[in-house]
C-alpha cells in the first residue's frame, strides 16, 4: 500500500495512493460501504499500530463519479469510516500538490457527503470551501454527576457535534486527559439519553471551548473524535459547525473572519457565505505539510499484517481518576 503523510496544523493525514482495496467502480457512497463492511483490514492496516496510531486519519483516494471533480476520498480513522473530514481535504489537496497531480487554483474533491472546493493557494496553504453547515439544536442542557450542568449546542459541519461554549475543564495541553475523560461523559451521555443529530444520527464528536492564549484568535478548542483520540487542529467539520452557530446567533457576519485555536496553539481562519438555497457555507483556511511517504509492507507470518486490534476505552465503564 503506497502512501503520503502530511499534517495539517498538528493533525496527521495519511493519504493511500497507490494499492488500497478493489472497491467496484459504483458511487463513491456505494463505495464507502464496500470498504467498511468487507475491506476493514485495510483500515486497520494503515491506521492502527504498529504502522500507525490513535491520531492519524486515513484518506482513500478514489476516481470520482461526478464528472466535475478532480478527484474523490474516503476518509477513516481507528474506529471507521468518517463522513467528512475538513484538515484531512486540506492534507489531500497538499499532497496531491506535492505529487504534481494538480496545480494552484480550485481542486473539486468528491466526499461521500458532498462535494467541497479546496482552493490550493500555494503547495502548502489552503482554503476549504465545506459543505452547508447548519444548527440543529439550541442550548441542549445535560446533568452529569462528574461534571455538573453541561449545556451545549448541536451542530452539523459534515460531522455531528455537540459544542460546549464553556469547558468544565480549563482548555490547555496540560488538560487533555482531563478533558478527554469529561468529553467521553458528554458523548455517554448523549448517548444514553437518545440525543441526537438529525435523522437519529449519532453525535459522535465533542468540542469543548475556552479562551485563546493568542490575543488575534477568538477562542481555543478541543475535539474529541469518534475512537477516542483529540484532534491536534482546530477541526475543519467542527469549526464549520462553530460557524453555523455563531452565525444563528448574529454573533457573526458573513465574510468577517474567526480566527480558531486548537488545543496545540495551531490554527484555522475560517468565513461563511450564505448561499439562498443551501444556507451557510463555511470556508476554512489552514496549512497543510507533507512529512514522509512510502509504501505499508505486510509480510507473511506476521500476527500483526492487519493492523493491532485496539481495545477502544468503553464509556460505559466509571470514570477512573488517576
Amino acid at each position: 500500500m503506497r502512501i503520503v503523510d502530511s499534517h495539517t496544523a498538528g493533525e496527521p493525514t495519511r493519504v493511500v495512493i497507490a494499492d488500497g482495496p478493489d472497491l467496484g467502480s459504483g458511487s463513491l457512497i456505494e463505495r464507502r460501504l464496500i470498504f467498511r463492511d468487507r475491506f476493514d483490514h485495510y483500515r486497520r492496516l494503515a491506521i492502527h499500530e504498529p504502522r500507525g496510531s490513535d491520531a492519524i486519519v486515513g484518506a482513500l483516494l478514489c476516481q470520482p463519479d461526478e464528472p466535475s471533480c478532480d478527484a474523490a476520498v474516503i476518509f477513516f480513522n481507528n474506529c471507521g469510516v468518517l463522513n467528512m473530514c475538513g484538515h484531512g481535504i486540506m492534507g489531500v489537496a497538499a499532497t496531491l500538490a506535492y505529487l504534481e497531480r494538480v496545480k494552484p487554483g480550485v481542486i473539486r474533491i468528491q466526499t461521500p457527503v458532498g462535494t467541497v472546493e479546496a482552493n490550493l493557494l500555494t503547495k502548502n496553504e489552503v482554503a476549504v470551501e465545506n459543505i452547508p453547515s447548519y444548527r440543529y439544536r439550541k442550548q441542549v442542557t445535560l446533568q452529569i454527576e462528574e461534571l455538573g450542568t453541561i449545556t451545549g449546542d448541536i451542530a452539523w459541519g459534515g460531522n455531528w457535534f455537540f459544542l460546549v461554549e464553556q469547558s468544565p475543564v480549563p482548555v490547555k495541553p496540560e488538560y487533555i486527559k482531563q478533558l478527554s475523560d469529561a468529553s467521553a461523559l458528554i458523548r455517554k451521555e448523549l448517548r444514553e439519553q437518545q440525543i441526537t443529530g438529525a435523522d437519529g444520527e449519532e453525535i459522535d464528536h465533542i468540542e469543548l471551548y475556552g479562551t485563546s492564549e493568542s490575543e488575534d484568535a477568538h477562542s481555543r478548542n478541543f475535539v474529541y473524535c469518534p475512537g477516542g483520540a483529540y484532534d491536534r487542529s482546530p477541526c475543519g467539520t467542527g469549526t464549520s459547525a462553530k460557524l453555523a452557530c455563531l452565525a444563528a446567533d448574529g454573533k457573526l457576519k458573513p465574510g468577517e473572519q474567526w480566527i480558531q485555536e486548537s488545543i496545540i496553539g495551531s490554527r484555522f481562519v475560517a468565513t461563511y457565505r450564505i448561499d439562498p438555497e443551501l444556507g451557510i457555507i463555511p470556508t476554512i483556511r489552514g496549512s497543510a505539510y507533507i512529512c514522509g511517504e512510502g509504501r505499508l509492507i505486510q509480510q507473511p507470518g506476521d500476527p500483526f499484517r492487519n493492523g493491532i486490534d485496539m481495545i477502544m476505552p468503553s464509556e460505559k465503564l466509571p470514570l477512573v481518576r488517576e
